[in-house]
């Protein structure tokens, strides 16, 4: 996440990051990609970096997408069809 806003010309990151009103840690966490953006995060994050929370929510949400296509073997699976009666 840092790489979206790492280069930001009116104040550093860090500087920025403090206004979401979270612990330290939990920024770091967030920065880091331990932890994830929660719905709550989203809100914070968008009020002081910009972006829409729905846009903070389709980052996390494509970033767990791409953890699952790189663990998650489907060939064995097979697709169900659904007839109405």
């Amino acid at each position: 996440m840092a790489d979206l806003f790492g280069s930001h010309e009116e104040q550093p990151l860090e500087h920025r990051i403090v206004s979401l009103g979270c612990s330290p840690s939990t920024h770091n966490r967030v920065l880091q990609g331990t932890s994830g953006i929660s719905p709550e995060m989203a809100l914070r994050l968008s009020k002081a970096l910009g972006r829409t929370p729905e846009s903070w929510l389709a980052i996390q949400n494509n970033h767990y997408l791409w953890q699952a296509r790189l663990t998650l073997n489907l060939d064995t699976d097979e697709r169900v069809d659904f007839h109405a009666t």
